[in-house]
């Protein structure tokens, strides 16, 4: 914490204060989808909304898609990030081009995420568990 009671975000140097609630979501050890299947956030974030019937805002089940949140803001789209599952036969299974996207992210790729200093290593721990499920070690312990 620097004097003036902002923190440093090491990933994205950028100076932000540090609000309540951040949160890694809860390990849910989803099923995983096919190892080829395509990663398309955008229509993974559509498919998702409509299962979880979030349409008009987030909830608990939208919020397994995702592996962080800002728990000051759970009602805001824009508070989840890290999506890694997509709805697949009325099933939400997790992607493996998602988490290793999301674990290059967790490396810098794409400018890295802006999360609390704090959460970076459960958010490691959390991909980890899907990259090990998958057979793959995570970037971060090659």
């Amino acid at each position: 914490m620097s004097p003036s009671g902002m923190e440093r975000d090491e990933r994205v140097g950028n100076p932000r204060e540090r609000r309540g609630d951040m949160t890694v979501t809860r390990f849910h050890d989803l099923p995983l989808a096919d190892r080829d299947r395509r990663w398309d956030a955008d229509s993974a974030d559509k498919h998702v909304r409509a299962w979880a019937g979030a349409e008009e805002k987030p909830n608990g089940k939208y919020r397994e898609a995702h592996v962080w949140y800002d728990g000051d803001e759970p009602d805001e789209f824009g508070s989840y990030k890290l999506p890694i599952a997509d709805v697949i036969g009325g099933e939400l299974k997790v992607v493996p081009h998602a988490v290793r996207a999301a674990g290059g992210v967790m490396e810098g790729a794409r400018g890295g995420v802006d999360v609390p200093r704090e959460d970076v290593e459960r958010i490691k721990s959390h991909l980890a568990r899907y990259y090990a499920k998958m057979g793959e070690t995570a970037p971060w312990e090659r």
